[in-house]
């Protein structure tokens, strides 16, 4: 591998909460992210960008020595029929080959009411696309590939059932409900 060589590891994920109210009080809570997304993102650090973005530090990961402590620009998008979409969003004045990486996060959580319940489906494409180090060029192609999909797959993991959990929490507490129990993640 060359110096300065790029590597792509992309996957799809999706799991499911469990929300204890009808669809309306859940759509108006994710509706109003201004307020629960900042809380439930912690301890991660977050800060606002315009009116629906955000830029999440996501914290310290790495393989083989190399480490980087990846940041990401999202917007919630205003749903659209019980939808609602987590995209990637360039970020004003950072430089994707100066940072060394890149992030597309595609996501979409549905709305399924159930009984007296509602369902959140969601579903993430993501691709990061990093700039590995030189010494990394001498491990095996299918180690190094390896490797970096299931650090990718971990970090999701992580990130994922943590925030999901936060939200459902926050969630149930603000509506004076009862929260569901933890379960682990589908993937």
């Amino acid at each position: 591998m060359d110096e300065g060589a790029l590597r792509t590891y992309s996957s799809r994920f999706a799991d499911v909460m469990e929300m204890r109210a009808p669809v309306k009080e859940v759509s108006s809570y994710l509706d109003a992210h201004q307020g629960w997304f900042r809380r439930c993102a912690a301890p991660m650090q977050v800060a606002p960008l315009g009116l629906n973005g955000y830029r999440l530090t996501l914290g310290r990961f790495g393989n083989f020595g190399f480490e980087l402590e990846p940041t990401i620009a999202l917007e919630l998008l205003p749903q659209q029929q019980g939808i609602y979409r987590i995209e990637t969003i360039a970020e004003p004045n950072t430089d994707a080959v100066a940072d060394g990486y890149t992030v597309d996060f595609q996501a979409a959580l549905e709305l399924h009411p159930q009984d007296d319940y509602t369902l959140v489906q969601w579903d993430l494409d993501l691709e990061v696309v990093i700039r590995l180090p030189a010494f990394i060029g001498v491990l095996p192609e299918s180690l190094v590939q390896s490797s970096g999909d299931h650090l990718l797959r971990q970090i999701v993991r992580q990130v994922s059932r943590r925030l999901t959990w936060k939200v459902q929490e926050d969630f149930h507490a603000h509506a004076g409900l009862s929260c569901p129990p933890r379960r682990r993640a589908l993937f």
